[in-house]
């Protein structure tokens, strides 16, 4: 059965990289979102398995994102992967008390970042 995802980050680079990553070596589907405000448009349409979400983003922080998320009991669910480039030992406290199911530091090694996306939901 193929896995679902939705990369959600404002910078177009890391979405292509990590959707060729998940697609070519996991065989996964990835849609891509480039703001808060769409990844979550996007989450009402689909069935997502998971969701990669940038923390920091212009319009709408991955954190405000993730609340949303938690608020709504169809997408309360699904399990959240951060993409952050400054990960505290605090923040991953706050996150994992959040919630969230996981964190992948930027930068990240394409070649293996659907590898660390298998292990942290246990696929």
């Amino acid at each position: 059965m193929t896995k679902h995802l939705l990369v959600i980050d404002d910078e177009q680079d890391i979405r292509d990289v990590v959707k060729v990553s998940l697609e070519e070596f996991a065989g996964w589907q990835v849609e891509t979102a480039n703001s808060g405000k769409e990844g979550l448009q996007k989450v009402k349409i689909g069935k997502w398995d998971a969701i990669l979400l940038d923390v920091s983003m212009p319009d709408m922080d991955g954190f405000s994102v993730f609340e949303q998320l938690q608020a709504n009991s169809a997408t309360k669910t699904i399990p959240v992967v951060l993409l952050t480039a400054k990960v505290l030992p605090s923040d991953r406290r706050r996150f994992m008390e959040m919630g969230v199911t996981g964190v992948i530091t930027k930068p990240f090694n394409p070649v293996t970042v659907w590898n660390q996306v298998a292990e942290i939901l246990q696929w």
